[in-house]
């Protein structure tokens, strides 16, 4: 019976961590209204949230800068960085980078 409050505890804190989790990736933090959607920047599981075939959610992109992948970047500076092989960022997905059918 001494390991029950260590569990509840646990899950407590898990629980708490989740939900801090989700306020974020819902756009609920302070910085959100600074940032913009960027695809094809991503490294292969660094995407941010789905977008097409090939991604289901936050980490799932196959490929480095998978064109139908998205990433949160600061407001302004998607188009701009600078990406491997001339490649650039875009507000919306690319037909670039896809994982095979």
């Amino acid at each position: 019976m001494t390991d029950q409050p260590k569990k509840i505890s646990g899950l407590a804190v898990a629980s708490a961590f989740a939900a801090a989790l989700g306020v974020a990736a819902s756009g609920g933090t302070a910085g959100a209204a600074d940032q913009e959607k960027c695809f094809g920047v991503a490294k292969a599981g660094e995407n941010d949230c789905a977008a097409g075939k090939g991604t289901t959610c936050a980490g799932t992109s196959k490929i480095d800068y998978q064109g139908n992948a998205w990433k949160l970047v600061p407001k302004g500076s998607c188009t701009t960085m600078e990406l491997p092989d001339g490649r650039t960022g875009s507000l919306e997905a690319l037909d670039r980078d896809l994982p095979p059918a």
